[in-house]
């Protein structure tokens, strides 16, 4: 199950581990390797979904001697629920629709 905006993916379950991951482990190429996808991968990935959507995804802090790392926005942690609640919704009904059909029938 995705989002699409004028036939192209906005925000799905890739997505969303995508995001998750980077929430997890503060860095898009420690969630790439986690997730067995190239960094370039990734960054596609999140760029496609931002200019879709029109907001940033991810906040990035260039490396040096602290060190770098990748933070989620505000507006990512929201996109990331609403599209958790929107999941169990269609799964919900997708389960009282198939019980309405096939309960006995199987």
């Amino acid at each position: 199950m995705w989002l699409e905006v004028d036939g192209e993916v906005v925000f799905g379950a890739g997505r969303l581990c995508l995001l998750e991951s980077i929430d997890r482990l503060g860095s898009i190429n420690k969630a790439a390797q986690d997730l067995n996808m190239s960094y370039r991968a990734a960054w596609g990935k999140i760029k496609a979904s931002e200019e879709r959507l029109g907001i940033k995804l991810v906040e990035t802090k260039v490396g040096g001697s602290s060190g770098g790392g990748t933070q989620l926005t505000s507006k990512a942690k929201g996109i990331i629920e609403r599209y958790k609640d929107y999941e169990n919704l269609v799964n919900k009904h997708a389960k009282e629709i198939f019980d309405e059909n096939f309960t006995g029938e199987l």
